[in-house]
């Protein structure tokens, strides 16, 4: 992590937003995370990135840990970012699980007792949805994942109880242990939208809207 000395309370809840996939189905120059965003309103022009990371500083519930893989903290503009850590995942070839558990790692380093996890690709995340599920799960939810129109998507809360079920390598999240023990989640409708950007053409239309 990027602060040796960061601290929290056992109970603490910490964001992570994962940011260390290839970006392999974005067939452009660059890699999806840089992709430019206009002006929606709401904020300003940014990339793909910066939005959905000031989503999740936003949230205001824990110090944002950003987990780097094919891009690293330079690359992503975060080098100088005093209120974020990051933790660098050398096994993201390996799939989104890798990256799941070194967020894990280093929230659990810091005495996290749930984390809440996000895709660094889905700029239509809103703030309330990671108040939300972090409120869910410091309520009692084992998982608490974000539903929009009652479908499943991000965030999802997990309580430090079942980080040892997930699964070690793949590319499901939390999914696949949803499905094995659907009495440990817990559904919490949001507002916004999980649309993530994962090609030219996912960009387009976020560029036109």
């Amino acid at each position: 992590m990027s602060r040796e000395n960061t601290t929290a309370s056992r109970d603490a809840i910490v964001p992570i937003l994962l940011a260390g996939g290839a970006g392999s189905r974005f067939r452009d120059v660059g890699h999806k995370l840089a992709a430019a965003l206009p002006e929606d309103g709401k904020r300003p022009g940014e990339t793909v990135f910066e939005r959905t990371l000031a989503s999740a500083v936003a949230a205001g519930i824990g110090r944002v840990i950003v987990v780097t893989g094919r891009l690293d903290a330079h690359d992503l503009g975060i080098v100088d970012r005093i209120d974020i850590d990051v933790a660098d995942n050398p096994d993201w070839a390996g799939g989104q699980m890798t990256s799941v558990h070194a967020g894990i790692s280093a929230a659990s380093s810091v005495g996290a007792e749930i984390v809440v996890i996000g895709l660094a690709d889905q700029p239509g995340i809103e703030s309330s949805s990671w108040r939300a599920v972090a409120e869910a799960a410091r309520s009692g939810a084992r998982i608490a994942v974000a539903t929009y129109d009652g479908k499943r998507a991000n965030p999802v809360a997990l309580h430090h109880d079942i980080w040892d079920l997930l699964a070690t390598t793949g590319d499901e999240g939390a999914r696949g242990l949803m499905r094995l023990r659907p009495d440990l989640v817990v559904e919490v409708p949001c507002t916004g939208s999980p649309k993530d950007v994962d090609t030219v053409e996912d960009l387009k239309r976020w560029q036109s809207n």
